[in-house]
Order: structure tokens, then sequence, then C-alpha cells
């Protein structure tokens, strides 16, 4: 996939009000807002901020306002109505208020939910089809023993869901960040915000979407396609992740009372891309209670959210949900669910030789000199002796405290004996 490219969907030109899918009160309420806020603004700058073009669109809907008395025009700033400079008429003023007590969404202009359910129906995850040499690649900088190797790239590859269990410090959301950040490379557009019933959810989000960065070969292509729609953003596939904060509520549209408008639930935020559930049975609601929340969308591919009015809403799922726990599955769900799951991946201890390979490359990372008999005695005095179990983090929790303490008593940070008992007895406590 070519930078700035997105797969199986463009967003299609909006040439009237009609293809906006939207209505002219609907769209006129939004711009007054934008009016209302600025002051003195061009007609340029309005359909900027609204993401609609001025021809045929945002001109027509600041004709109905001029129409109306809501507005007026102010000077211009060049040639042409888009350099008009418009103002807020005192009528105006009264209409934007009695709007903004409906709603004070102001920004791009949303998209139906008919339109987004069609984008994201044609840009799924199993399209994206990865390769062992891709997976490799993408999992370079992690050292992973090969049978679970040979069981992330069929999970990953079936855009479904993943079950990784097993002890904590593993690398279980350092497995599944990197496959979601690495491997899932092309993008896709997510709109700015969705129209319910005149009602608005928030979907696009600067935290959870990162927008692609054109090339200048990609910039070049776009000009030959400047009339897509604007309401829509260029974005890599997203990684939403979630731990012990999630609750059922955080699993449905939050309504805000003070902006009356939605914001867009994890899952619809992570459409088209992976959301990590991580510390999975940390949450504060009972993990079967989590888990029966998802047996319909992971079923169906639709999930059900419900507006506060009561109404009830289909919105597509097409995510790849990852659950990472380090507790015993048994205690977390029962089999019924398990099976519902497509792919359960046990992330075990590291080995000897794969700890070796883990440290050897924490310091090189860290500019610390490795030391075979340094490492054996480490592992024999720290980990043999107290019957101590192997984890893939502790390479590197163990260097960064050795080089806190010789930065401390002014030394180089080496593997010498005295530094690395110190580290340990600051690192290890016994439970």
């Amino acid at each position: 996939m070519t930078d700035g490219e997105a797969l199986g969907f463009e967003p299609p030109p909006v040439n009237s009000i009609e293809d906006s899918g939207l209505n002219l009160g609907f769209i006129s309420d939004l711009v007054l807002k934008v009016i209302y806020f600025v002051g003195h603004i061009t007609g340029y700058e309005i359909a900027e901020r609204v993401k609609l073009p001025f021809a045929r669109v945002v001109e027509e809907v600041l004709e109905f306002l001029k129409r109306e008395q809501y507005i007026e025009v102010k000077g211009a700033g060049g040639l042409g109505a888009a350099a008009y400079q418009y103002m807020i008429t005192s009528k105006g003023s009264e209409k934007a208020r009695e709007v903004l007590d409906r709603s004070e969404y102001v920004g791009p202009a949303p998209v139906t939910l008919e339109a987004y359910t069609y984008a994201v129906r044609q840009q799924p995850l199993s399209s994206v089809t990865i390769h062992q040499r891709a997976m490799r690649k993408a999992l370079a900088h992690l050292v992973i023993n090969e049978d679970a190797f040979s069981r992330i790239g069929p999970a990953a590859n079936s855009g479904r869901s993943i079950f990784l269990y097993g002890p904590t410090g593993d690398g279980k959301t350092s497995i599944a960040e990197s496959i979601g950040r690495m491997v899932f490379q092309n993008d896709i557009y997510v709109p700015y915000a969705i129209e319910v019933d005149g009602q608005i959810i928030k979907v696009f989000d600067e935290a959870s979407h990162q927008r692609v960065e054109e090339s200048n070969e990609a910039r070049e292509k776009a000009r030959g396609r400047a009339n897509l729609d604007q309401r829509w953003v260029l974005v890599h596939r997203p990684v939403v992740i979630t731990g012990g904060e999630l609750t059922l509520d955080g699993l449905d549209l939050t309504y805000n009372e003070t902006t009356k408008y939605y914001e867009a639930p994890f899952q619809v935020k992570a459409n088209g891309g992976m959301l990590l559930i991580d510390d999975f049975g940390r949450q504060q609601v009972r993990p079967r209670d989590l888990l029966n929340r998802w047996i319909v969308p992971l079923e169906k591919r639709v999930d059900y959210l419900t507006l506060h009015t009561g109404r009830k809403i289909e919105v597509p799922f097409e995510v790849l949900i990852v659950f990472s726990t380090n507790l015993e599955p048994k205690d977390l769900v029962d089999e019924a669910f398990l099976r519902r799951i497509r792919h359960k991946i046990y992330i075990g201890d590291p080995t000897f030789e794969e700890y070796r390979e883990i440290f050897k490359r924490v310091c090189k990372a860290r500019g610390v000199p490795y030391d075979d008999e340094a490492l054996a005695y480490l592992l024999r005095e720290h980990y043999l002796k107290p019957g101590r179990p192997l984890r893939a983090c502790q390479p590197r929790d163990i260097v960064d405290e050795l080089i806190d303490i010789a930065r401390y008593l002014n030394v180089e940070p080496v593997l010498s004996r005295d530094l690395i008992d110190r580290a340990c007895e600051a690192y290890f406590v016994e439970i």
C-alpha cells in the first residue's frame, strides 16, 4: 500500500447539499454557530471549518441565512462570494443561542450513519494479509519463542479476536501493540463525526487516530482528488488501548450533558484496527459481564449503541479485539466464551537463552558493556538460588536500575557484581 492511500474506499465528492446526506437546516445551524463564535469570518474560512465545499453547499447555506436575516455581509477580503466577510445579526445571535441549547458541537460537519457503515465495511481488517516475513520484521525487536510466534501471525490475519495470557512481564502488551502499529501499515478513512437523528457522535480522536503524514508523491496524487469529501480524515489503522479503567458504560455512547453531543466508545474509534484490552480481569466490572458485552459483536460483526433518547443504533464492528491478561483463563471466562474467541495464545516465561538475548539487546541499547560471566552470576545468585522465575521485562528493569545506581555513585555503569547485587536488591521484592 503506498503512502497516503486507503484500502477499498475513498470519500465521494460533495457537489450539493443532498450529496452531504444532511439537510439545509442542519448545516445552517452548524454554520450559524461557527459565525456566532468567531465573529467576522469569510465564506472560505467557514467552508474550511465545517469541511464542506463553498460552491453549491456553504454558499447556498449562507444565502439562506442572509434571507432569514440571521447574518449579513460586512465587506470583502477579495474577489467572489467566498471572500465576503460574514457577521451575525442580533436575530441570528438569538437563533444561535437557541441552536446551542440543543447542541454545542462546532466543527466539521458529520457524515451519516449509513455513509459511515459503508466506509467501515469497505475497509475491513480481513482485506489485510500479513505474511510471515512482515510479521518477523514487525516483531524483530522482541524475543519470542517460535511456538508463540507461529500462532501470532494467523491470529492477526484473522482480524477477529485474540486471547493472550501468561505470567506478568513477558511481553503480551508489547506483542499486541507491535502487531497493531507495525503490521497494519495501510491507511483508512474515518469521519470527524457521525449524525443520527440530528444527534452528533464524535469519532475522530487525536489520541486514538494518527493522521497520515503524506509524502510529496501522495500530495501530488491528492491534487487530482481535491474534491474528495473533506469530512473524512486519512489515518493509520488505529490501535486503541484500554485497561483497568474500562467499564461497561465506556463501551457505549458517552453523552455530555453540557455540550449535548456524544463521544464514540473505544470500539467505534478502533473500527478498522485493533482494540487492546490490557490487564483484562483488573477492571471494576466482573470479567464475565465484560465478556458478555462482546458476544454479539464478535459473532455478528455489529454492535448496538444507545442514544440518550433510548433509541438503539447499529454500528459496524470491524475490530481485531485482543484480551491480554496475566490471570488464569479459568478464573475469568467459561468455555462457551473461549469458544467464541478465535485464537488463544500462551505467552510464557523466556528460556535462559531467550533471557540472555533480551539482556544483550538491552545492554546494547543502554550503552552498558555486555559480559557473559556477569550474566551467569546474575542468573545464579538472583534467580537459581532463590528459585525466582525469569520474566522478559526484567533485563530492561535491572539494567535501568543498575544505571541509576551507577549514576548516583558517579561510576561507570558496568555489569560488576557489586552493581548487579545492588540493582537486584532494589528491584526484587519477595511476596
